[in-house]
């Protein structure tokens, strides 16, 4: 593991970004000056999930090696570990598969983790399973078995779409005795908080949360009993006001009785996400002109932070610094279409401050590669920056 570790090091180090971190995150040339979060970019469980992969790689050489979707949201990333031989299973969509395997096959879970499901039909094609899986997650999958096992309903603050909430529900319904329901806004929340106070239509629940909860699930019944977790890269706040408000709701509901009798929650935000956050919340306590926030545009938490900075100031989510195409010009992901756009006349004239952060399944040569390019449409090369960042 650590001549892998060294291997991917090698790959995604930056020297530029390492002397930006000696300098205390801000770095001026000419005019420019840029300001690096202190918190960005890869975190333990992604590195560890990469690593693995690579491991995996050296020690099966001679055998088919799979990967159940992306290891993590970044695009680079993921071509890389596909020039390792490493085939994705999910590549077109749809279920795994699995009649394809065999018992000499290799299949690696990502950092997400996997439904039970697909799991086990893979355990039964006798494969040999490599499980990157990051332990913040399994702390959630432990969390909703605890809320099955008390036959609770798992409230899930996240994507219904994500692979990680997809693998935390598939556990709150592995035993057979709970259910979940997946709720993204606050909105979704009040919605479901005047169901579980007042009652209301059940088809027209089902039909709003469509995709999104266990099968079998029945408002009705299967609200009176809940807990809440969450997929790890959400937004702090945004999670706990998802709890307050369930819990205020059924205390409510209850006639005044501590809403512990019916109500759990637990914090299982992930704590490189919570740190990555924080870091951008002070940031943007600064005076800066924009902020980029570079990383794959399918990652919730780098979606999360991109969100923050659009609060604040122009903020500009990327994905490489290819987007950045010229002083006049950008191609960056919007939020709201969810969709790259383009935006003119993005870069103001110097001298200017600019943000910069990253999520955390980015690494520090797609950051560098920002700080250059920024640099470089100010007429500055990579060598000057790179002189400036370890002087």
């Amino acid at each position: 593991m650590e001549a892998v570790h060294a291997q991917v090091e090698g790959h995604y180090r930056s020297e530029i970004v390492d002397g930006l971190r000696r300098r205390g995150g801000e770095l001026t040339v000419g005019k420019v000056t840029v300001r690096l979060a202190k918190q960005f970019g890869f975190c333990y469980g992604v590195e560890r999930a990469i690593d693995l992969a690579y491991a995996a790689r050296k020690v099966f050489a001679d055998r088919r090696l799979f990967i159940l979707g992306e290891i993590i949201h970044n695009p680079e990333v993921n071509r890389q570990i596909g020039e390792l031989g490493i085939l994705n299973l999910l590549e077109k969509g749809g279920e795994v598969p699995v009649e394809t395997l065999n018992s000499d096959d290799v299949v690696i879970v990502p950092a997400f983790g996997t439904d039970v499901q697909t799991l086990t039909l893979i355990k039964e094609r006798g494969c040999q399973i490599v499980d990157t899986t990051c332990g913040d997650v399994m702390s959630v999958w432990k969390r909703v078995r605890q809320y099955a096992s008390e036959e609770m309903t798992s409230i899930i603050h996240g994507k219904a779409s994500h692979e990680e909430t997809k693998a935390t529900a598939s556990r709150a319904t592995s035993s057979g005795k709970g259910h979940y329901l997946v709720v993204l806004t606050l909105e979704d929340t009040d919605y479901v908080c005047r169901y579980i106070e007042q009652g209301g239509d059940r088809d027209e629940f089902l039909s709003r949360f469509e995709g999104a909860h266990s099968e079998g699930f029945d408002p009705d019944q299967h609200l009176k009993r809940v807990g809440v977790a969450n997929q790890t890269t959400m937004l702090r706040g945004e999670t706990e006001e998802v709890q307050r408000r369930i819990a205020a709701a059924i205390h409510r509901r209850d006639g005044g009785t501590t809403p512990g009798e019916n109500f759990r929650f637990f914090d299982t935000i992930c704590g490189a996400t919570q740190e990555r956050q924080d870091a951008l919340k002070e940031m943007l306590s600064s005076k800066m002109d924009l902020l980029l926030v570079v990383g794959g545009y399918n990652s919730s938490n780098t979606s999360h932070l991109a969100e923050m900075g659009q609060e604040k100031l122009p903020t500009y989510f990327i994905r490489t610094a290819a987007r950045m195409e010229s002083i006049a010009l950008i191609s960056h992901y919007d939020l709201h279409s969810k969709q790259e756009v383009q935006s003119h006349n993005w870069l103001p004239e110097a001298p200017l401050v600019v943000g910069v952060t990253a999520g955390a399944s980015c690494p520090n040569n797609l950051i560098e590669d920002t700080l250059v390019r920024l640099f470089a449409l100010h007429n500055t090369s990579r060598e000057e920056v790179l002189a400036a960042a370890l002087a």
